[in-house]
């Protein structure tokens, strides 16, 4: 399935790629810094940083863009996201940005250019929320965290 997403490029984007897939069946489009060049973000342990991306995306109607983070940072160096996923409505015209938290031992930088997240597209379902006096029994029933073993 393909769905149309327009992307309006940033001043502070330019020379960018726009984001994009790195194999023929990747999940998500990865995402850029568009910090300046030569002035890396700087992110000491235990430390976080929102970092622009240069784009503005339009999203259709009925799909959301989730920023999830990059498993090889994550790996490599304790980079991920920090509200993973973000959550990009098909509403929302602002520039992408991305809330990156280094929970490594090592402080890290953020070039222009470095792939820092992806971000998948996915649709989303309105629901309406009904209020009843009971809800349907399950096995589980209120069992909460582990309860299921």
């Amino acid at each position: 399935m393909s769905v149309t997403v327009r992307a309006l490029r940033l001043p502070h984007g330019e020379g960018l790629p726009l984001p994009s897939y790195q194999s023929a069946q990747a999940a998500g489009l990865d995402l850029v810094a568009a910090v300046p060049r030569g002035e890396p973000v700087k992110l000491p342990p235990g430390t976080r940083a929102l970092v622009p991306t240069g784009f503005v995306l339009e999203l259709p109607q009925g799909y959301e863009a989730q920023v999830r983070p990059r498993s090889g940072l994550a790996l490599k160096h304790g980079v991920t996201v920090l509200n993973s996923p973000g959550t990009i409505d098909a509403d929302y015209r602002g520039e992408v940005m991305v809330l990156l938290v280094n929970l490594g031992s090592e402080a890290f930088r953020v070039q222009r250019g470095d792939r820092i997240a992806q971000a998948v597209i996915a649709p989303v379902a309105h629901v309406e929320i009904v209020l009843v006096d009971a809800l349907g029994v399950t096995d589980r029933g209120d069992g909460g965290f582990g309860s299921t073993g």
